[in-house]
């Protein structure tokens, strides 16, 4: 099983937790009622299921996210490219980019973002 692939529901879910975390799991059941029209055993069944993947903990009845959003969104693209690409994130841009060509502003947004990682990897190693 793929920690961080959610299905339509189970990401539904999870944004619910994120925008109101931390929640009491009682409040969790009322909220999941009005929006999805869930009983109070598939809500904590559903509940269980991120708590063994470690997105969220439900903690003496309250629930709080383990990780937040983006950080769930970054171990999602980190699983994508390790299943899909061997890890490699030139192997990615080479296969996305070669049916679809950049726009100058995203070669420039990448070539930003290279650059601070360079001036974060030149900043730690002056440690």
């Amino acid at each position: 099983m793929h920690p961080y692939k959610l299905g339509e529901m189970e990401q539904k879910f999870a944004d619910l937790i994120w925008k109101r975390e931390p929640v009491a799991s009682g409040e969790l059941v009322k909220l999941c009622e009005k929006a999805f029209g869930w009983k109070r055993t598939t809500t904590y069944t559903m509940l269980k299921r991120l708590c063994q993947r470690d997105i969220f903990v439900n903690d003496s009845g309250m629930v709080k996210a383990r990780m937040t959003r983006e950080e769930f969104r970054a171990a999602q693209g980190e699983q994508f490219l390790n299943d899909n690409f061997g890890g490699s994130l030139p192997v990615f841009l080479a296969a996305f980019s070669s049916r679809r060509r950049l726009s100058g502003r995203e070669v420039a947004e990448l070539k930003k973002m290279i650059e601070e990682y360079e001036e974060e990897q030149d900043d730690t190693a002056d440690i």
